[in-house]
């Protein structure tokens, strides 16, 4: 079991700044250039009119002439230093250590803390960073301003371990840009000692926080995404990407009603709060939860933290990626290192750490239980391939949606 690490890669998700609207789409293609078109058709189009990926409308980007791949059967760098830019807390140093040792290199992380702070220093064009951690969100930006390079597969033969939605994603047709790393979903944590109701017996457990008797004890995610997306579902509405005013109105006025009851905590502390019993109900993401038992006060069973998600998938579910920018030095060592995450061996103890799943054929709940990475009563934290199919995804909106979006968030966290 992983040591506690004192804080959630998700602590830093901060998605309000997260999407083409905080960034400003415009600033990001006129500081690199832009130009081509996509395959894809669609009425559903965002900033500078690149098209929004959608499940049943795929996007295959395009591959510039002077942004081509590397050729094949190059040789890896020689005493190079990789360079990393990736979220805070989120790879696992063992697994890096063993990727320096095996091909004779160096490996440096830097870290980023919102997306929107990643993508504004990668436009300068002055940081030769090798890989970079993208959110599926962001891909047409960095695929349009092409600072991230086309894929050669050759040297990535472990996607063959992947899941197979992963070999051809909707938001990146034929993985031409990225490969995937971890996917997660968001549902309700509670510590079943202190609550008397438990979310699989409730007519709709997505209304679990809304409960008077727990006032000052539950705590809602810092997203404005999942949290307005929280308020939708507690509505019985599962379009995550909604434009009706009339939806995200009443959304915004059950999360107001959600704090007149139980005087809401807004945090993404999710992975220690509930874990220590200051938080009885927490709006939660799978990854932070995994972990809760790093985070049990001394003489406190795990057990007594649950985690739902609904049985038949229809939540919440995503993913991030690994992608290649164009600036960095180190391309054959670039598309390794990538390669060596996909291996299961690798993957798993990366989980050990991350508490995030990835998804790897042979990462399964048994196995997962049975290498001691996630105890027994916390399965339901495990993300599974059904879930791509079934579930419901937060993707990128047009820039005015998302400024309604992140509008109706301010309006109310802002008054908390």
């Amino acid at each position: 079991m992983r040591e506690p690490l004192g804080y959630s890669r998700r602590d830093f998700l901060a998605r309000a700044g997260a999407g083409a609207g905080a960034l400003g789409l415009g600033a990001l293609l006129d500081a690199c250039g832009s130009s081509g078109t996509t395959t894809a058709t669609t009425s559903a189009t965002g900033p500078g009119g690149m098209p929004l990926p959608r499940p049943n409308n795929p996007v295959k980007w395009p591959i510039f002439g002077d942004n081509a791949s590397i050729a094949s059967g190059l040789q890896p760098e020689k005493n190079a230093t990789l360079q990393v830019y990736n979220w805070v807390a989120y790879i696992n140093q063992a697994v890096v250590n063993s990727f320096e040792k095996k091909y004779k290199c160096k490996v440096q992380i830097t870290t980023f803390n919102t997306m929107n702070e990643a993508l504004s220093k990668l436009r300068t064009g002055q940081l030769p960073f090798d890989v970079f951690f993208p959110t599926v969100d962001v891909l047409g930006q960095l695929v349009e301003s092409k600072l991230i390079r086309p894929l050669n597969h050759s040297y990535i033969p472990n996607i063959s371990q992947a899941w197979t939605d992963f070999t051809n994603p909707f938001y990146d047709e034929d993985w031409q840009y990225t490969v995937p790393y971890t996917i997660y979903t968001t549902g309700i944590a509670w510590r079943k000692d202190l609550v008397e109701e438990n979310p699989y017996t409730m007519a709709n457990p997505w209304s679990m926080p809304w409960q008077s008797k727990y006032r000052g004890k539950v705590a809602i995610l810092d997203d404005y995404r999942e949290s307005i997306s929280l308020g939708l579902m507690k509505n019985g509405v599962y379009d995550l990407n909604t434009t009706d005013p009339a939806q995200l109105a009443a959304a915004k006025a059950s999360l107001e009603n959600l704090n007149q009851l139980v005087k809401v905590q807004i945090d993404n502390n999710d992975y220690s709060n509930v874990p220590s019993g200051k938080i009885w109900i927490h709006h939660a993401w799978s990854g932070d939860m995994a972990a809760a038992a790093s985070y049990m006060p001394k003489g406190v069973n795990v057990d007594v933290v649950g985690y739902w998600f609904p049985k038949d998938g229809k939540g919440p579910v995503n993913n991030d990626t690994m992608a290649i920018l164009n600036s960095g030095q180190n391309p054959v060592l670039a598309h390794l290192f990538m390669n060596y995450f996909l291996d299961l061996p690798n993957v798993l103890e990366n989980i050990s750490f991350n508490g995030y799943m990835q998804p790897i054929n042979g990462v399964t709940p048994q196995r997962l239980v049975s290498e001691g990475i996630l105890p027994p009563s916390l399965t339901s934290t495990v993300v599974l391939p059904s879930y791509f199919k079934k579930g419901v995804l937060e993707l990128e909106l047009a820039p005015s949606v998302d400024a309604e979006w992140q509008q109706i968030w301010q309006q109310f966290s802002g008054g908390l």
